[in-house]
């Protein structure tokens, strides 16, 4: 069940997936640059590996117990932020039924919401990281693990951050 969960969330991407339906055609005429274009393309395949090392070394048939419910907790905790961004999926692919609007872009505003609500999600999901982070951090295989499902968040983070900043 977790293997599929996770195949599936990786098949919809969450946060991945909602950036990139609206940064193709933000590049052409859109809200976003070609720019953020390029900076939210790079979120896409950090995810995929993220959770394509988690998936894989959560079935180690070497690891601890410890070690498998802390990198398996990592999971749950990166699919409940998927399943909390997908609800701005809509908002964001608005964007590709709209054209150019000129100086006045109701999108800006569609886009500015989905990213500060993206960011709210992002934030309480990281502190809920970094407390798992502390419970595992006895196990030094996990601890490395959760430091990167956190060095992801703060990466996605950062990302939207540069493109509120101009919205």
């Amino acid at each position: 069940m977790f293997a599929s969960r996770a195949r599936g969330w990786m098949t919809s991407l969450g946060l991945a997936l909602a950036i990139t339906l609206f940064a193709p055609n933000a590049s052409n005429g859109g809200v976003l640059s070609e720019n953020d274009f390029r900076k939210v393309e790079d979120i896409k395949p950090l995810f995929q590996n993220l959770m394509a090392d988690l998936v894989q070394t959560s079935k180690r048939p070497d690891i601890s117990s410890g070690d498998a419910d802390c990198i398996k907790s990592t999971i749950r905790e990166l699919l409940q932020i998927s399943e909390e961004l997908s609800s701005y999926e809509y908002l964001i692919t608005i964007e590709k039924e709209m054209t150019d609007f000129g100086d006045n872009n109701p999108m800006r505003d569609i886009v500015k919401f989905a990213v500060e609500k993206s960011n709210t999600i992002l934030a309480s999901e990281r502190k809920r990281l970094a407390q798992l982070s502390d419970q595992c951090a006895r196990s030094p295989l996990s601890f490395g693990k959760t430091q990167q499902a956190l060095q992801f968040i703060d990466t996605t983070t950062n990302i939207l951050n540069s493109i509120q900043v101009r919205l």
